[in-house]
């Protein structure tokens, strides 16, 4: 197994020696390959407020300052990646997830059974995070598992390069950071949320977070993943912008290149160690990590993956 670096608060990394990178595939003709280019959300583009300057934000990732940014128009989906989707592209590619290749990825412990969770080690520094021999896409929580009951759930353990690789056979692209905070924000300048201020407003639960003081859960909650199209749309029809799974973009990670990079079209920076991941994931919660938020960021190094990183798919 390989050693991993001390990892962030949300999502350990692997180690970044090896790159077992797998030849990106050219778009194709195929019909599901057809189907997860089709029915993308086209956007106009345009200036837009980008970043945040939260009290409670996190200077370190480089949330802020607040920038005006302009884009072009482009399209995206309204949902993450599901495990269905996944599938598909895996029958017709014969694609091997880079889990699979290294022959481990990452599980919250609470959603293992008690013997595994017991003999499985822990990560340092953040001990709810366990390297899982056999986990992976096709079985999300280790050995045992499988994806069958979840096919509508977003698909995870993939890591950037195998992100890369579904977009290159669909004929679409990961969308840059800056693409994916104007889509999440639905059209809202300047929110916390991608549907205001309130994370909960009038009581009603928007987004799939962490229920209970993380790690420990609530009594009776249903933690995890949640459906692609679950919890109300965004203004611009997109579903789960925050929460549920991380979403890998195409840019490099800097916590400061934005600061003084171009605002028109930006791409992020011409190179770097990690990628830039958006959105937060069903384990975030506001004592642990509240990057649920529509200006907050985070990133991983494109080899790793875990049981809360997935992707959407965008479109020049």
């Amino acid at each position: 197994m390989t050693s991993a670096p001390r990892p962030s608060c949300c999502t350990p990394a692997r180690s970044t020696l090896e790159q077992r990178l797998v030849p990106p595939r050219s778009e194709t003709s195929d019909p599901a390959a057809r189907r997860a280019r089709r029915g993308l959300t086209t956007l106009p583009g345009g200036a837009f407020s980008m970043g945040c300057d939260d009290a409670d934000g996190v200077t370190a990732d480089g949330e802020g300052p607040v920038r005006q940014v302009e884009i072009d128009a482009f399209s995206i989906a309204a949902t993450a990646v599901s495990n269905a989707e996944f599938a598909s592209f895996v029958k017709v590619t014969g694609h091997v997830t880079e889990a699979e290749r290294f022959g481990f990825s990452y599980v919250f412990a609470g959603f293992l059974p008690p013997d595994l969770r017991a003999s499985s080690p822990a990560v340092p520094g953040t001990p709810w995070w366990r390297a899982i021999e056999g986990a992976n896409w096709r079985a999300p929580s280790g050995p045992g598992s499988n994806f069958q009951d979840i096919q509508q759930h977003p698909v995870v353990h993939v890591s950037w390069h195998d992100a890369t690789a579904y977009c290159a056979w669909s004929g679409t692209r990961l969308p840059t950071e800056a693409e994916w905070e104007y889509a999440a924000r639905g059209g809202l300048a300047r929110k916390r949320y991608p549907w205001g201020d309130e994370l909960a407003p009038n009581g009603r639960n928007m987004l799939t977070i962490w229920q209970g003081d993380f790690p420990n859960a609530a009594p009776g909650a249903r933690n995890g993943t949640a459906p692609v199209r679950s919890n109300r749309p965004n203004g611009f029809g997109l579903y789960n912008t925050v929460g549920n799974v991380w979403e890998w973009c195409t840019d490099w990670f800097s916590p400061d290149y934005h600061r003084t990079g171009p605002r028109t079209a930006p791409q992020g920076p011409p190179a770097g160690t990690k990628r830039v991941m958006r959105g937060g994931s069903h384990l975030c919660h506001v004592s642990y990590c509240n990057r649920y938020r529509v200006g907050a960021r985070s990133s991983n190094t494109p080899d790793s993956s875990t049981g809360n990183i997935g992707f959407r798919v965008a479109r020049s």
